[in-house]
């Protein structure tokens, strides 16, 4: 039997990333969850005549620090929704010189450097132990550069993104020990990649380089981040336009059975 096509996309959106849907938003969604409220009001609308959902990672206006996301609370409230797949919007510092402020960066690997953040739906009763071998869903990630490529804005692929707590930016003894092991670094994507496979939903990360960590000899300014940010999010969307259709096919990964050999 054929697998039904993904019919709902999720994208959460980390700092500039608003105003995806196409006409506007259809409606709004407030949702509660067993592990609280999400960041804020899921948006609902279309965009290439896909049904999309979009939530803010930081909540409207960005008053959640990376810390005090609520995670799972996030990831439970898309898929209760219907999301099949959930796209993240992502920024970060690079730790390489060949990735400088504006490129866009596709990782397929991640360390987590995070300290206190719950990190699974499974804290008792049933245990599930998911492989995060490759934690990114190969189908999106093809999409992706896909994408990228048609819209003009290709991705640097096949990267490492390590994930530490913040919100604080790391000292430059921290950068330099974080530059032998991976390629840029951010505050948000560990747990968020992780409950998704627990929820056996198809993730990626579309990561926006916004400075040169302090690797670099010059301390990170928030001034400097904000303004990447505003002028990648013109090309962040234009890109979305052509990978969001690219997803609603059926899908040949296997995301949707990674707890079929993970329950003990």
């Amino acid at each position: 039997m054929t697998e039904a096509a993904r019919r709902t996309v999720a994208v959460i959106g980390g700092s500039g990333v608003t105003g995806l849907f196409e006409g506007g938003a259809k409606r709004s969604h407030r949702v509660s969850t067993a592990w609280g409220a999400p960041s804020g009001p899921v948006e609902e609308g279309e965009v290439g005549g896909v049904r999309v959902l979009f939530l803010p990672r930081h909540g409207v206006g960005h008053t959640i620090p990376p810390h005090r996301v609520n995670y799972r609370a996030n990831v439970d409230a898309l898929k209760s929704l219907g999301a099949d797949a959930i796209v993240a919007i992502n920024s970060v510092g690079s730790l390489r010189e060949e990735l400088p402020p504006g490129t866009f960066v596709l990782p397929s690997q991640f360390l987590d450097f995070t300290k206190q953040r719950p990190t699974t739906f499974y804290d008792g009763g049933r245990v599930y132990h998911v492989s995060l071998a490759d934690p990114f869903c190969p189908d999106l990630s093809r999409f992706a550069v896909e994408a990228g490529r048609t819209a003009g804005t290709p991705f640097a692929d096949r990267k490492t993104y390590v994930c530490v707590e913040g919100p604080r930016f790391s000292t430059r003894a921290e950068s330099a020990f974080f530059r032998t092991l991976a390629d840029v670094i951010g505050m948000t994507l560990v747990p968020e990649v992780t409950l998704a496979r627990e929820r056996a939903t198809c993730y990626v990360c579309l990561a926006m380089v916004t400075d040169f960590d302090v690797w670099a000899e010059r301390p990170v300014e928030m001034k400097e981040i904000v303004e990447t940010m505003r002028r990648n999010a013109e090309r962040m969307h234009r890109l979305l336009s052509d990978f969001v259709p690219r997803v609603a096919v059926p899908p040949a990964c296997a995301c949707s059975r990674a707890l079929e050999a993970a329950g003990v």
